[in-house]
Protein backbone atom coordinates (compact mmCIF):
# COMPACT_ATOMS: atom_id res chain seq x y z
CA UNK A 1 0.00 0.00 0.00
CA UNK A 2 2.78 2.63 1.12
CA UNK A 3 4.67 1.59 -2.19
CA UNK A 4 1.58 2.10 -4.40
CA UNK A 5 0.29 5.41 -2.53
CA UNK A 6 3.29 6.64 -1.53
CA UNK A 7 2.50 7.91 1.94
CA UNK A 8 0.68 6.51 4.67
CA UNK A 9 -1.83 9.39 4.68
CA UNK A 10 -2.53 8.28 0.97
CA UNK A 11 -3.13 4.99 1.76
CA UNK A 12 -5.76 5.49 4.29
CA UNK A 13 -7.41 7.37 1.99
CA UNK A 14 -7.41 5.49 -0.67
CA UNK A 15 -9.11 2.32 1.31
CA UNK A 16 -12.87 2.86 0.68
CA UNK A 17 -12.33 3.08 -2.79
CA UNK A 18 -10.12 -0.37 -2.60
CA UNK A 19 -12.58 -2.10 -0.79
CA UNK A 20 -15.56 -0.83 -3.00
CA UNK A 21 -13.97 -2.02 -5.96
CA UNK A 22 -13.64 -5.52 -3.57
CA UNK A 23 -17.51 -5.66 -3.34
CA UNK A 24 -17.75 -4.04 0.00
CA UNK A 25 -19.95 -0.93 0.41
CA UNK A 26 -19.94 -0.25 4.11
CA UNK A 27 -15.64 -0.02 4.97
CA UNK A 28 -14.21 2.58 7.55
CA UNK A 29 -10.83 3.26 8.53
CA UNK A 30 -9.76 1.56 11.62
CA UNK A 31 -9.78 4.74 14.56
CA UNK A 32 -7.14 6.20 15.00
CA UNK A 33 -7.43 5.21 19.13
CA UNK A 34 -7.12 1.18 18.23
CA UNK A 35 -4.03 2.18 16.22
CA UNK A 36 -2.06 3.63 18.95
CA UNK A 37 -3.37 0.71 21.20
CA UNK A 38 -1.92 -1.78 19.37
CA UNK A 39 1.52 0.22 18.30
CA UNK A 40 1.67 0.35 22.04
CA UNK A 41 0.90 -3.61 22.91
CA UNK A 42 3.79 -3.81 19.88
CA UNK A 43 6.30 -2.28 22.22
CA UNK A 44 5.04 -3.84 25.01
CA UNK A 45 5.65 -7.04 23.25
CA UNK A 46 9.08 -6.30 21.57
CA UNK A 47 7.43 -6.62 18.46
CA UNK A 48 8.70 -4.32 15.16
CA UNK A 49 5.82 -3.39 12.84
CA UNK A 50 7.33 -3.30 9.37
CA UNK A 51 5.66 -2.05 5.88
CA UNK A 52 5.98 -2.57 2.81
CA UNK A 53 7.92 0.15 1.78
CA UNK A 54 10.40 -0.59 4.72
CA UNK A 55 14.23 -1.75 3.92
CA UNK A 56 13.30 -4.42 6.17
CA UNK A 57 10.48 -6.15 4.33
CA UNK A 58 11.12 -9.36 2.64
CA UNK A 59 12.04 -8.59 -1.03
CA UNK A 60 10.26 -12.32 -1.77
CA UNK A 61 7.16 -11.62 -0.76
CA UNK A 62 6.70 -8.50 -2.78
CA UNK A 63 6.13 -10.62 -5.78
CA UNK A 64 2.63 -11.57 -4.17
CA UNK A 65 -0.52 -10.15 -5.71
CA UNK A 66 -1.68 -10.45 -1.96
CA UNK A 67 1.40 -9.42 -0.32
CA UNK A 68 0.68 -8.41 3.50
CA UNK A 69 1.24 -4.81 3.61
CA UNK A 70 2.27 -4.79 6.97
CA UNK A 71 4.16 -7.37 9.29
CA UNK A 72 4.75 -7.58 12.66
CA UNK A 73 8.28 -9.01 13.85
CA UNK A 74 9.58 -10.31 17.04
CA UNK A 75 13.56 -11.30 16.55
CA UNK A 76 16.00 -10.48 14.18
CA UNK A 77 15.05 -9.52 10.90
CA UNK A 78 17.47 -9.86 9.02
CA UNK A 79 16.88 -13.72 8.64
CA UNK A 80 14.16 -12.19 6.35
CA UNK A 81 17.12 -11.70 3.37
CA UNK A 82 18.78 -14.76 3.79
CA UNK A 83 18.09 -17.63 0.98
CA UNK A 84 15.02 -19.79 2.91
CA UNK A 85 13.37 -23.24 2.86
CA UNK A 86 9.88 -23.77 3.97
CA UNK A 87 9.14 -27.03 5.96
CA UNK A 88 5.44 -28.40 6.80
CA UNK A 89 3.92 -31.30 7.79
CA UNK A 90 1.54 -33.41 10.25
CA UNK A 91 0.94 -31.88 13.45
CA UNK A 92 0.63 -36.03 14.16
CA UNK A 93 3.60 -36.60 12.85
CA UNK A 94 4.90 -40.06 13.26
CA UNK A 95 8.30 -40.83 15.09
CA UNK A 96 10.44 -40.99 11.18
CA UNK A 97 8.68 -38.22 10.08
CA UNK A 98 9.65 -36.16 13.26
CA UNK A 99 13.33 -37.50 13.01
CA UNK A 100 13.60 -36.71 9.61
CA UNK A 101 12.29 -32.56 9.58
CA UNK A 102 14.80 -32.33 12.48
CA UNK A 103 17.44 -34.12 10.11
CA UNK A 104 16.37 -31.80 7.01
CA UNK A 105 16.26 -28.82 8.62
CA UNK A 106 19.61 -29.34 10.74
CA UNK A 107 21.49 -29.97 7.45
CA UNK A 108 19.35 -27.06 5.47
CA UNK A 109 20.80 -24.74 8.38
CA UNK A 110 24.41 -25.95 7.78
CA UNK A 111 24.30 -25.25 4.30
CA UNK A 112 22.75 -21.48 4.85
CA UNK A 113 19.09 -21.80 4.33
CA UNK A 114 16.68 -20.44 7.14
CA UNK A 115 13.93 -23.12 7.73
CA UNK A 116 10.45 -21.40 7.74
CA UNK A 117 7.61 -23.29 8.74
CA UNK A 118 4.18 -22.48 11.37
CA UNK A 119 5.34 -23.28 15.12
CA UNK A 120 2.59 -25.97 14.81
CA UNK A 121 3.30 -28.75 16.79
CA UNK A 122 4.33 -32.21 15.14
CA UNK A 123 6.82 -31.19 11.72
CA UNK A 124 6.86 -27.43 12.15
CA UNK A 125 7.86 -27.39 15.85
CA UNK A 126 11.02 -30.46 14.98
CA UNK A 127 11.67 -28.28 12.08
CA UNK A 128 12.21 -24.75 13.98
CA UNK A 129 13.77 -26.65 16.96
CA UNK A 130 16.54 -28.43 14.63
CA UNK A 131 17.59 -24.98 13.02
CA UNK A 132 16.98 -22.61 15.90
CA UNK A 133 21.35 -22.32 15.84
CA UNK A 134 21.79 -21.95 12.33
CA UNK A 135 18.23 -20.01 11.85
CA UNK A 136 14.77 -20.33 11.78
CA UNK A 137 11.53 -18.24 11.08
CA UNK A 138 7.95 -19.25 12.70
CA UNK A 139 5.17 -17.73 10.46
CA UNK A 140 2.05 -17.32 13.19
CA UNK A 141 -1.76 -17.33 12.43
CA UNK A 142 -2.92 -15.33 15.25
CA UNK A 143 -1.06 -12.05 16.56
CA UNK A 144 3.03 -12.57 16.80
CA UNK A 145 2.95 -11.89 21.14
CA UNK A 146 0.00 -14.97 21.12
CA UNK A 147 1.79 -18.10 21.86
CA UNK A 148 -0.13 -20.97 20.19
CA UNK A 149 -0.69 -24.00 20.44
CA UNK A 150 0.23 -23.34 24.46
CA UNK A 151 3.09 -26.56 24.60
CA UNK A 152 5.21 -24.47 22.17
CA UNK A 153 5.48 -21.59 24.28
CA UNK A 154 9.26 -22.26 25.49
CA UNK A 155 9.94 -22.89 21.76
CA UNK A 156 8.51 -19.42 20.54
CA UNK A 157 10.77 -17.64 23.24
CA UNK A 158 13.55 -19.58 21.92
CA UNK A 159 12.58 -18.37 18.15
CA UNK A 160 11.88 -15.10 19.61
CA UNK A 161 15.25 -14.86 21.32
CA UNK A 162 17.51 -16.68 18.35
CA UNK A 163 15.55 -16.43 14.80
CA UNK A 164 12.40 -14.68 14.02
CA UNK A 165 8.48 -14.45 14.59
CA UNK A 166 6.46 -12.98 12.25
CA UNK A 167 2.48 -12.65 11.77
CA UNK A 168 -0.07 -9.85 9.46
CA UNK A 169 -2.29 -10.29 12.15
CA UNK A 170 -3.27 -7.56 14.92
CA UNK A 171 -1.61 -7.69 18.25
CA UNK A 172 -3.27 -9.63 20.94
CA UNK A 173 -5.57 -11.65 17.81
CA UNK A 174 -6.03 -15.45 19.19
CA UNK A 175 -5.79 -17.40 15.89
CA UNK A 176 -9.09 -18.99 14.23
CA UNK A 177 -9.61 -21.72 11.53
CA UNK A 178 -9.66 -19.52 8.97
CA UNK A 179 -6.50 -18.03 9.77
CA UNK A 180 -4.70 -20.94 9.00
CA UNK A 181 -5.06 -20.87 5.58
CA UNK A 182 -4.14 -17.11 4.68
CA UNK A 183 -0.58 -17.72 6.94
CA UNK A 184 0.52 -20.25 5.21
CA UNK A 185 1.12 -18.08 1.84
CA UNK A 186 3.41 -16.29 3.92
CA UNK A 187 4.98 -19.58 4.65
CA UNK A 188 5.60 -20.24 0.91
CA UNK A 189 6.28 -16.96 0.09
CA UNK A 190 9.01 -16.46 2.20
CA UNK A 191 10.80 -19.48 0.70
CA UNK A 192 12.51 -20.43 -2.70
CA UNK A 193 10.84 -23.93 -2.11
CA UNK A 194 8.55 -25.83 0.35
CA UNK A 195 8.89 -29.12 1.29
CA UNK A 196 6.35 -31.46 2.65
CA UNK A 197 7.76 -34.10 5.04
CA UNK A 198 4.36 -35.64 6.20
CA UNK A 199 1.09 -34.88 5.39
CA UNK A 200 -2.91 -36.11 4.73
CA UNK A 201 -4.96 -35.41 1.43
CA UNK A 202 -6.99 -32.89 4.00
CA UNK A 203 -4.12 -30.44 5.28
CA UNK A 204 -2.94 -26.97 6.06
CA UNK A 205 0.54 -28.38 4.62
CA UNK A 206 -1.22 -29.40 1.17
CA UNK A 207 -2.42 -25.70 0.90
CA UNK A 208 0.75 -24.59 1.19
CA UNK A 209 1.97 -26.64 -1.17
CA UNK A 210 -0.61 -25.24 -3.40
CA UNK A 211 0.56 -21.35 -2.21
CA UNK A 212 3.96 -22.55 -3.07
CA UNK A 213 2.61 -23.70 -6.86
CA UNK A 214 1.02 -20.46 -7.57
CA UNK A 215 3.97 -17.92 -6.42
CA UNK A 216 6.03 -20.29 -8.60
CA UNK A 217 8.15 -21.66 -6.12
CA UNK A 218 9.62 -25.48 -6.18
CA UNK A 219 7.38 -28.56 -4.25
CA UNK A 220 9.66 -30.88 -2.98
CA UNK A 221 7.82 -34.09 -0.95
CA UNK A 222 9.32 -36.97 1.28
CA UNK A 223 8.27 -40.18 0.25
CA UNK A 224 5.77 -42.59 2.89
CA UNK A 225 4.51 -45.39 3.12
CA UNK A 226 1.27 -45.95 1.06
CA UNK A 227 -1.04 -47.27 4.23
CA UNK A 228 0.11 -44.54 6.60
CA UNK A 229 -2.59 -41.42 5.86
CA UNK A 230 0.20 -39.36 6.69
CA UNK A 231 2.21 -39.94 4.02
CA UNK A 232 -0.84 -39.92 1.17
CA UNK A 233 -0.66 -36.02 0.70
CA UNK A 234 2.92 -36.34 0.11
CA UNK A 235 2.70 -38.98 -2.24
CA UNK A 236 0.14 -37.55 -4.17
CA UNK A 237 2.21 -34.12 -4.48
CA UNK A 238 4.61 -36.96 -5.65
CA UNK A 239 2.86 -38.89 -7.91
CA UNK A 240 2.23 -35.08 -9.65
CA UNK A 241 5.11 -33.93 -10.17
CA UNK A 242 6.77 -32.72 -6.99
CA UNK A 243 10.16 -33.18 -6.46
CA UNK A 244 11.10 -37.10 -4.53
CA UNK A 245 13.64 -36.04 -1.61
CA UNK A 246 15.12 -38.54 0.49
CA UNK A 247 17.81 -36.43 2.11
CA UNK A 248 19.04 -32.71 2.64
CA UNK A 249 21.28 -33.63 -0.65
CA UNK A 250 18.45 -34.38 -2.84
CA UNK A 251 16.75 -31.04 -1.57
CA UNK A 252 20.26 -29.00 -2.34
CA UNK A 253 21.09 -30.67 -5.63
CA UNK A 254 17.24 -29.72 -6.66
CA UNK A 255 18.35 -26.08 -5.59
CA UNK A 256 21.39 -25.86 -6.94
CA UNK A 257 21.34 -22.81 -9.08
CA UNK A 258 20.51 -20.57 -6.66
CA UNK A 259 21.71 -22.35 -2.87
CA UNK A 260 23.29 -20.30 -1.19
CA UNK A 261 27.50 -20.53 -0.45
CA UNK A 262 27.06 -24.25 -3.02
CA UNK A 263 29.74 -24.70 -5.42
CA UNK A 264 28.22 -24.98 -8.87
CA UNK A 265 27.14 -28.54 -9.60
CA UNK A 266 27.00 -30.16 -13.41
CA UNK A 267 24.06 -28.99 -15.05
CA UNK A 268 21.16 -31.61 -14.47
CA UNK A 269 18.62 -32.84 -16.75
CA UNK A 270 15.48 -30.25 -16.01
CA UNK A 271 12.53 -31.44 -13.85
CA UNK A 272 9.35 -31.20 -14.97
CA UNK A 273 7.82 -30.50 -10.61
CA UNK A 274 6.37 -27.00 -11.78
CA UNK A 275 5.09 -27.97 -15.31
CA UNK A 276 3.50 -31.04 -14.18
CA UNK A 277 1.74 -29.40 -11.25
CA UNK A 278 0.30 -26.74 -12.46
CA UNK A 279 -1.23 -28.74 -15.41
CA UNK A 280 -2.58 -30.73 -12.33
CA UNK A 281 -3.39 -27.61 -10.60
CA UNK A 282 -5.20 -26.24 -13.54
CA UNK A 283 -7.15 -29.51 -14.59
CA UNK A 284 -8.62 -29.17 -10.85
CA UNK A 285 -10.64 -25.67 -11.25
CA UNK A 286 -11.05 -27.17 -15.34
CA UNK A 287 -12.99 -30.15 -13.66
CA UNK A 288 -14.75 -27.86 -10.58
CA UNK A 289 -15.85 -25.04 -12.68
CA UNK A 290 -17.40 -27.99 -15.16
CA UNK A 291 -19.28 -29.65 -12.63
CA UNK A 292 -22.34 -28.88 -10.28
CA UNK A 293 -25.19 -30.46 -8.10
CA UNK A 294 -26.86 -32.40 -11.52
CA UNK A 295 -24.74 -35.08 -12.28
CA UNK A 296 -23.10 -35.82 -15.56
CA UNK A 297 -20.97 -38.32 -17.37
CA UNK A 298 -17.68 -38.93 -16.81
CA UNK A 299 -16.73 -40.03 -20.20
CA UNK A 300 -18.50 -36.44 -21.05
CA UNK A 301 -16.87 -34.43 -18.96
CA UNK A 302 -13.26 -36.19 -20.29
CA UNK A 303 -14.39 -35.33 -23.43
CA UNK A 304 -15.29 -31.58 -22.64
CA UNK A 305 -12.20 -31.41 -20.94
CA UNK A 306 -10.01 -32.32 -24.31
CA UNK A 307 -8.01 -34.64 -22.26
CA UNK A 308 -7.23 -38.65 -21.67
CA UNK A 309 -8.84 -40.50 -18.70
CA UNK A 310 -5.05 -41.51 -17.76
CA UNK A 311 -5.21 -37.60 -16.96
CA UNK A 312 -8.04 -36.73 -15.43
CA UNK A 313 -8.57 -39.89 -13.10
CA UNK A 314 -6.02 -39.02 -10.68
CA UNK A 315 -7.86 -36.08 -10.23
CA UNK A 316 -11.41 -36.88 -9.83
CA UNK A 317 -10.08 -39.80 -7.04
CA UNK A 318 -8.36 -36.54 -5.07
CA UNK A 319 -11.84 -34.63 -5.53
CA UNK A 320 -13.66 -37.27 -4.25
CA UNK A 321 -11.27 -37.84 -1.08
CA UNK A 322 -11.73 -34.10 -0.63
CA UNK A 323 -14.98 -33.80 -0.73
CA UNK A 324 -15.70 -31.67 -3.62
CA UNK A 325 -17.36 -34.21 -5.66
CA UNK A 326 -19.41 -37.25 -5.40
CA UNK A 327 -19.93 -40.75 -7.93
CA UNK A 328 -23.38 -41.70 -8.64
CA UNK A 329 -25.00 -44.82 -10.29
CA UNK A 330 -23.84 -45.29 -13.96
CA UNK A 331 -20.68 -43.47 -13.76
CA UNK A 332 -21.90 -40.05 -12.83
CA UNK A 333 -20.49 -37.53 -11.51
CA UNK A 334 -21.56 -34.56 -9.15
CA UNK A 335 -20.14 -31.38 -7.46
CA UNK A 336 -21.13 -31.48 -3.66
CA UNK A 337 -22.29 -27.87 -3.08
Amino acid sequence: MLIEHGTAQNALAALPEVARAAGVQSYAVCPEGVIHAELKNGRVAGATLIDDASPLYPPQLRDLTDAPPFLWVIGDPSLLKRPAISMVGARNASSLGTRMAKSLAAELGQAGYVIVSGLARGVDAAAHFAALDTGTIAVQAGGVDIMYPAENTELAANIAAKGLRVSEMPMGLQPMARHFPKRNRIISGLSQATVIVEAATKSDSLITARDALDQGRDVLAVPGHPFDARAAGGNMLIRDGATLIRNAADIIEALAPIAPQQPALPLQEPKPTKHNLQEASKLHMQILSRLGPSPIAEDQLIRDLKTTPAQVTPILLDLELDGQISRHAGGLLARVI
